[in-house]
């Protein structure tokens, strides 16, 4: 029972920091999204720490999916889904998480883990300082891509694959990179956020098959 409550502190305090933040610096929207987007991230681990199994973690992430879309209909906690365009990135973010731990908790945790965190610090690093500092930019599906977001997406992904790769023994290869490269691409697709959820499973996908062959 403490290792349930102690994931549900641990949410609980994301929310907290990302509602104080809010607080502090009312126009900053999606500053305080991305920070429940990269905050989640650690869940994952510490829930594998915490030896927490599949089956409670999907029961969980069932719940979490649920109350997420009550949430987009009827806007109950606008702090998660105050957004400066039409998006349902919340809702995919929680059915890749769903998937991601429903093919890889047991099977192959460190690819459910380097496919959730690409999307959880890769992504929401490459939207934070794409949206803070100006650089060359353009549009797809109309959506504005920027050329630091995109290194930043690319960069933050290599250093996740390469730490869980170095973690599993494994030495530098063009692998490494292949997934990388496959992720930001992918990341340029984000219309209606659906990024959320081809970004995490293509590269746990990716990461699962590489690393295992």
């Amino acid at each position: 029972m403490i290792k349930y409550a102690l994931v549900l502190i641990y949410l609980f305090l994301i929310f907290l920091i990302s509602i104080v933040f809010k607080k502090i610096n009312k126009d900053s929207r999606e500053i305080v999204r991305k920070i429940i987007h990269i905050g989640i991230g650690p869940l994952i681990p510490i829930a594998q720490f915490l030896k927490i199994d599949q089956n409670s973690a999907l029961i969980f992430t069932g719940i979490v999916s649920l109350m997420v879309l009550i949430n987009y209909t009827y806007r109950l906690f606008p702090t998660i889904e105050d957004v400066e365009r039409k998006s349902y990135g919340t809702i995919f973010y929680c059915l890749s998480l769903f998937i991601l731990i429903w093919l890889f908790w047991d099977k192959n945790p460190y690819a459910l883990i380097a496919g959730f965190f690409i999307m959880t610090f890769g992504d929401g690093l490459a939207g934070l300082i794409g949206k803070s500092f100006n650089s060359k930019s353009w549009i797809i599906f109309k959506q504005k891509k920027s050329l630091l977001g995109t290194l930043t997406m690319f960069l933050t992904s290599l250093i996740i694959v390469c730490s869980i790769g170095f973690a599993q023994q494994n030495s530098f290869n063009l692998n490494f990179l292949a997934i990388a490269f496959l992720a930001t691409i992918l990341e340029q697709f984000s219309v209606l956020g659906i990024d959320n959820c081809i970004v995490p499973i293509s590269s746990a996908l990716c990461f699962n098959f590489f690393m295992a062959n």
